[in-house]
């Protein structure tokens, strides 16, 4: 059998706006001397001059961002998670969000898998902050096929945009020829009628071989990958939950705010069913190897297999 190839979504991240730089002249890149972790340096090489390294001030970054896009610019502002959704906060909701500006956020490094840099570093919170912002698209894709489609969504779309990328390499799993990428579409990669396994990130493949170990214990698994977290794609959840009776999401993400939650305010509004969070439980994440961090908080596919095998009870 083949080895499956992986690639870290930051590295999509950087070859994207590298690929896409030429077709896109008014795209510029800005980071928060963290080039070489965002993997924005790889932009910085092609296009020097289109690049503004701002410094660890991520706040005058987004600042800058803002100004740039008045001028008919189309900034990437790029750091850490963290740094980008939870320092900046105020920035990109008011400097950006509130004048409906065309500013895109490349924040990477986000969940438990940015691994030994610790708790401090783990974001797992900027999908509900993002989230909470009129007007902001929320991105999460799976991995480099869908990262680099979500970089030229942005770039197509008019207004604020966050796309989260991660550290931790992943499978690829979106390298087929029927492949689409729509901005609010969900995509379902297997059919099922038992329950529906709704899942965004880098919990997208582990939920793919999770699904797979239910099916040896008779458990016919549907699943859907959000890589839009907003707008999300609550005609394809409706119809999955009508469709299997039981849904379960699941997230690198706080179980408070994130695409669980928002499954939960789409079922509870137009198709009540029982949902089952899979996250991270209220608490901070701590410092370990990323694959090991992931199977301490049930985040693996043995995990995510053990909790829907108990909710299916």
């Amino acid at each position: 059998m083949a080895e499956v190839k992986k690639i870290a979504t930051r590295d999509s991240y950087g070859n994207a706006l590298t690929e896409l730089a030429e077709q896109y002249p008014n795209l510029v890149v800005l980071d928060a001397d963290l080039a070489a972790a965002t993997k924005t340096g790889i932009f910085k090489k092609a296009y020097p001059d289109r690049h503004i390294d701002c410094g660890i001030a991520e706040c005058n970054m987004v600042g800058i961002a803002a100004g740039l896009a008045t001028t008919g610019k189309i900034p990437f502002v790029s750091s850490f998670a963290m740094f980008a959704a939870g320092r900046a906060f105020e920035q990109v909701r008011n400097s950006v969000a509130y004048p409906k500006l065309n500013v895109k956020i490349g924040a990477t490094h986000a969940g438990i898998s940015v691994g030994e840099d610790g708790a401090t570093h783990q974001c797992c919170e900027d999908l509900a902050l993002m989230r909470t912002i009129p007007g902001m698209v929320v991105m999460n894709p799976s991995d480099d096929v869908e990262a680099k489609a979500a970089v030229k969504a942005a770039l197509d779309h008019e207004g604020p945009v966050y796309i989260r990328f991660g550290r931790l390499a992943v499978p690829v799993i979106n390298d087929n020829a029927d492949y689409k990428f729509e901005l609010g579409k969900g995509v379902v990669l297997r059919e099922g009628k038992d329950v529906t396994l709704v899942a965004t990130g880098l919990e997208v493949s582990e939920t793919l071989d999770a699904a797979e170990k239910l099916a040896a214990d008779g458990i016919d698994a549907k699943v859907i990958n959000i890589h839009t977290i907003k707008p999300l794609d609550e005609e394809l959840i409706i119809a999955a939950a009508k469709e299997t009776g039981k849904v379960v999401t699941i997230e690198e993400h706080s179980v408070i705010g994130g695409l669980g939650s928002a499954v939960c305010d789409c079922l509870a509004a137009n198709a009540p069913t029982p949902v089952l969070k899979i996250g991270v439980n209220d608490t901070f994440g701590e410092s370990g190897p990323a694959v090991e961090l992931l199977k301490k908080y049930g985040l693996d596919s043995e995990g995510i297999y053990a909790k829907v095998k108990e909710f299916m009870k």
